[in-house]
């Protein structure tokens, strides 16, 4: 399985950016697919996942500005992020794992996204 993340760059506060996520080879199902970032110096936190069945999570530090979605037919997971904060700068990395054992998880390369003015 791999994955290939894109979408990131440069915003400003307030601004808007759409990641995306593309996950080829054998993909089992059922499956988590969704989005970890990671700011310099920090621990790696997790944004938001949506399960095979389309149920959400999200971080509390993104609820009602980031949206998560996956079009299972073509295997891809999208990361909608609005009024972004500079405290929302970080490599955005996506994933998806099996929901049954052994629970295999597989990652994509990470995706800059820097909110600043």
């Amino acid at each position: 399985v791999q994955l290939q993340a894109s979408g990131g760059g440069l915003v400003q506060p307030g601004g808007s950016l759409r990641l995306s996520c593309a996950a080829s080879g054998s993909i089992f199902s059922p499956n988590t697919m969704g989005w970890y970032r990671q700011a310099p110096g920090k621990q790696r936190e997790l944004v938001a996942t949506i399960t095979s069945g389309d149920i959400t999570d999200y971080a509390n530090s993104v609820k009602g500005r980031f949206t998560i979605a996956r079009d299972n037919a073509k295997n891809m997971v999208y990361l909608q992020m609005n009024s972004l904060k500079p405290e929302d700068t970080a490599v955005y990395y996506c994933y998806v794992r099996r929901n049954y054992p052994p629970y295999n998880v597989y990652w994509g390369h990470g995706t800059q996204v820097t909110v600043s003015s």
